[in-house]
């Protein structure tokens, strides 16, 4: 048991815990704030349409969906941009990074 609690503080086990378990809130709040109000925005704007989500391109029978892509693009985006800010804002990035030993010379 000594052992495993050793590791958890080590590699910072419940930092990722935590971490994993924003992240995924995180994802939920963004991507409703995509898909419910800037995909029809952006819909309304390009064509007066519903959403961008349904925004299609029909070609030789294939139908290109680069409104949905475009949308899970902004998803993504929005997603990495507010994971930066919260790391950076917390100074998270210094959380993990190991005493280096002073080098004897």
């Amino acid at each position: 048991m000594k052992g495993f609690i050793e590791f958890i503080r080590e590699r910072g086990v419940v930092g990722f815990a935590v971490a994993f378990i924003i992240g995924g809130a995180i994802t939920q709040v963004v991507s409703s704030l995509v898909s419910d109000i800037i995909n029809p925005i952006v819909g309304l704007l390009l064509s007066r349409t519903k959403s961008l989500e349904s925004m299609s391109l029909q070609i030789a029978g294939a139908k290109i969906m680069w409104g949905h892509f475009l949308g899970v693009t902004l998803n993504f985006l929005i997603i990495s941009f507010v994971v930066y800010a919260i790391v950076r804002g917390f100074r998270i990035e210094k959380i993990d990074k190991k005493k280096e030993a002073p080098k004897n010379n």
